[in-house]
């Protein structure tokens, strides 16, 4: 008679293994960064419900010179992410703001915020150093973009209408009678649900790529400082992580990149990524779209290359 089953103690498959492997890293990311990007959301609903359109502009200058320094300081108060960040942006814009300032809202606002400054610092490990300079990096970066946008105003604002009437509904009273804890709890859940969506997709595709692609080609990646920095601007780019936890992604590849190509990773995919280019496309014309993504990417690869030229490691 031939048993159904087989109790012999066979050698797991290499590919098992490798699967096991692929979904402890995968389990690790999730858990650690979930309670950050509840947190980010929540923090992202807040400001959206509780504070008014006309607090951006009574803080900043008309001057668009003026503007970037203020705007990049009034970003780091506000925990928005970077798809969350699209249209209340644009609703300021056609109301009157700087579309400077915008532009490094755009920038900073997914970064220099108390959320991301925590998740940063406990993915790596409560390592200060790295959180200065995402930080540091983000901020020029978005003052960099933003001084792009001022010296192309004249043709860039030429696209944007001013004064016709909002689709968004952001006028001061109505904002006070939605800010409820039903509204809250409802924009909260929404944009929880769908960030943690595509976080999911980005960690199930970075646990597979640590898994599978062999470690001698990362270090090859690597070893290279122009090569390692486009590299990870890709990866930023295509997983499309929420700002509030990307940092432990990131800390994943540590042992393969140099923190400078980590960085890079950090800086641009708040900035760029496959969700908000849809958004910005959306809400934006596309001439100010194409200055912003051209002159966004090159900031930071020069930003980051120059961390590799001074021999940050």
């Amino acid at each position: 008679m031939i048993p159904l089953f087989s109790f012999t103690n066979n050698p797991p498959s290499p590919m098992l293994d490798a699967l096991l492997h692929a979904k402890m890293i995968f389990l690790s990311i999730v858990f650690e960064s979930f309670p950050f990007i509840l947190l980010g959301a929540l923090f992202s609903s807040l400001v959206l419900v509780l504070i008014p359109e006309h607090f951006f502009r009574r803080w900043l200058p008309e001057n668009p010179w003026l503007s970037l320094l203020p705007a990049v300081l009034l970003s780091a108060l506000f925990p928005i992410c970077e798809c969350a960040i699209i249209p209340v942006i644009r609703s300021l814009v056609r109301k009157g703001m700087p579309l400077a300032a915008g532009a490094v809202f755009l920038v900073a606002a997914p970064v220099l915020n108390p959320v991301v400054a925590a998740s940063t610092l406990f993915a790596f490990g409560l390592n200060p150093d790295v959180l200065i300079l995402r930080l540091a990096l983000s901020a020029v970066a978005a003052l960099l973009v933003g001084s792009v946008v001022c010296l192309l105003r004249g043709r860039l604002e030429k696209d944007f209408p001013r004064e016709l009437p909002m689709d968004h509904g952001h006028a001061p009273k109505s904002l006070r009678r939605a800010a409820t804890w039903h509204e809250i709890a409802r924009h909260t859940s929404s944009e929880f649900f769908t960030v943690g969506c595509y976080f999911i997709f980005g960690a199930l595709i970075a646990s597979l790529f640590q898994t599978f692609l062999h470690q001698a080609v990362l270090l090859d990646i690597g070893s290279a400082p122009w090569s390692s920095t486009v590299v990870m601007m890709i990866l930023a780019y295509l997983l499309s992580l929420c700002s509030a936890a990307d940092a432990f992604v990131a800390a994943s590849f540590g042992a393969a990149f140099t923190l400078p190509s980590l960085l890079a990773f950090l800086v641009f995919g708040p900035m760029l990524d496959l969700k908000n280019t849809a958004m910005l496309v959306g809400y934006f014309p596309a001439r100010f779209v194409a200055v912003f993504i051209l002159s966004g990417t090159l900031t930071v690869f020069l930003l980051v290359m120059g961390l590799h030229f001074l021999g940050v490691q």
